[in-house]
């Protein structure tokens, strides 16, 4: 790796700072957050001004604010991804910390489909595969994408009176079971789903977002029941959430921290 150029961090220091608070800044606040001189500030927000990294707030003599060009760098980033590339990515990570097998699954009408998957490493895992559809209500991504959806959208995708098929004894059969158990997982922020979908296999999932905020997707961890604990789903939640965090933001999610 080569050396980094002290100039072009700090320009970079700068930037990233409107991505704080109001998103406007001051030569002297600059200054202040980051501990760096003030010819220096000066000399680097004249800079990323010229190139339109920055500009002037009206009204506001002496604030700035990001220009047209941090914009037009997120546009041509936003259309060279690709949830499924980027998920797999992500889901690599994860079951490298955890040696468990992860999935990344969108919703489609009242299904889910897996679109990256990778396995885990140990000789007793979960058997699946990326295109592989099931239930939504039987799985952890699967009822994670339902409680994502509004009150009306879902009523009209699982009205009170529809046919929810079992995949084993555990999965829940009722609409309005099912609803409160939604309504937890808003509340949780995370899906669990024990023996639901295979009778040998529990689960947890995380909610992936996109720039706008709308969740895309889910994030799950699927365990084999003989390393199931509830300290262990713990350990889990906290992975899935993260692994999600960490491709809501490479689809250009900003969290409200």
């Amino acid at each position: 790796m080569g050396r980094l150029v002290p100039a072009v961090t700090r320009a970079l220091d700068i930037l990233e700072l409107f991505l704080e608070g109001d998103g406007t800044l001051s030569a002297p606040e600059i200054v202040r957050r980051l501990h760096l001189p003030r010819t220096t500030v000066h000399e680097l927000v004249t800079t990323l001004a010229a190139r339109k990294y920055l500009v002037p707030v009206t009204g506001q003599p002496g604030r700035y604010r990001l220009g047209v060009r941090p914009y037009q760098l997120g546009s041509r980033y936003a259309e060279q991804l690709d949830l499924a590339t980027e998920g797999l990515q992500v889901a690599r990570s994860v079951a490298e910390t955890c040696d468990e097998t992860v999935h990344v699954a969108i919703l489609e009408e009242t299904d889910v489909i897996y679109i990256a998957k990778v396995d885990s490493t140990r000789a007793v895992r979960m058997v699946s595969a990326a295109g592989r559809r099931l239930p939504a209500h039987c799985t952890a991504v699967g009822k994670m994408l339902l409680a994502s959806l509004p009150e009306e959208e879902l009523l009209a995708r699982i009205p009170d009176d529809a046919e929810l098929a079992a995949m084993t004894p555990n999965s829940i059969t009722d609409p309005a079971a099912l609803r409160e158990a939604l309504h937890g997982i808003r509340q949780r922020g995370v899906a669990v789903e024990s023996r639901e979908s295979n009778p040998d296999v529990s689960c947890v999932a995380a909610p992936v977002r996109d720039r706008t905020g709308e969740v895309v997707a889910a994030l799950s961890i699927s365990v084999p029941t003989t390393r199931w604990s509830e300290e262990r789903r713990a350990e889990l939640e906290q992975l899935a959430a993260k692994g999600a965090t960490e491709l809501s933001e490479r689809l250009g999610h900003r969290s409200a921290a």
